[in-house]
């Protein structure tokens, strides 16, 4: 049984992720709290021995990738760019659904960009590369990418990511389950706690529950998105 770890880091907050503007290729940099959450991020990343270590090359991935402790390592891997958003860069969801009502980019994709599958493609080969890997990967990069990445994990088609909801500054773990992938924590926020993953172990330290590796899984929630 493999006991691969793969650590997906979600950048840290932008002035754009706080408005809601759809954030592709445009090298938006982190707000100053963008900044200071994935700070608290690298106590928690040291307790664990990374093989390797993949970051956006977009500037708001590879700070966090720095911020957290992991920038010296770290590799930059282009099929973790942030989805093409094409005509659509920089507009709301309501903005875009003004013009084409009930739009959804995972079953509509973008027009001038990607669709879903486009994304699964670049997706596809970071999984593959990172099973090659075969120990623990730390990964930086953006929300759709990695809710794409979340459902072609475990087999889903791309389209299946609109079912994973992810914050900025959050950190979620794939792994694997009696020999089939698995997700093991997903969307767990940074605090001034370091990282709020699971109920305080009585030594107090959840940080350290979240990186056992030999802890049982905790079941996933996963919604619809809006």
């Amino acid at each position: 049984m493999s006991t691969q770890r793969v650590f997906l880091i979600r950048h840290g907050e932008t002035e754009w992720s706080l408005s809601g503007q759809h954030t592709g290729i445009t090298d938006i940099p982190l707000t100053a709290n963008g900044r200071t959450l994935p700070k608290r991020l690298a106590p928690v990343l040291a307790q664990m021995t990374f093989a390797r270590v993949f970051t956006s090359p977009l500037s708001r991935a590879r700070e966090t990738c720095m911020l957290a402790g992991l920038g010296e390592r770290a590799e930059i891997d282009d099929d973790l760019v942030e989805w093409n958003y094409g005509d659509y860069e920089g507009l709301t969801p309501e903005e875009i659904r003004a013009a084409a009502p009930g739009w959804m980019i995972f079953t509509d994709g973008c027009p001038g960009g990607e669709s879903a599958e486009d994304v699964g493609r670049r997706v596809d080969a970071v999984i593959e590369r990172v099973r090659a890997v075969g120990k623990h990967v730390a990964l930086f990069a953006h929300g759709h990418v990695f809710r794409v990445f979340a459902a072609r994990w475990i087999g889903l088609p791309p389209t299946a990511g609109r079912h994973f909801l992810l914050d900025t500054a959050t950190l979620s773990v794939l792994g694997y389950y009696r020999g089939g992938s698995a997700i093991k924590r997903w969307n767990a926020p940074i605090s001034v706690e370091g990282i709020q993953v699971a109920a305080p172990t009585r030594s107090g330290s959840a940080a350290g529950r979240l990186i056992s590796e030999h802890q049982p899984s905790k079941e996933v929630e996963c919604y619809d998105h809006r």
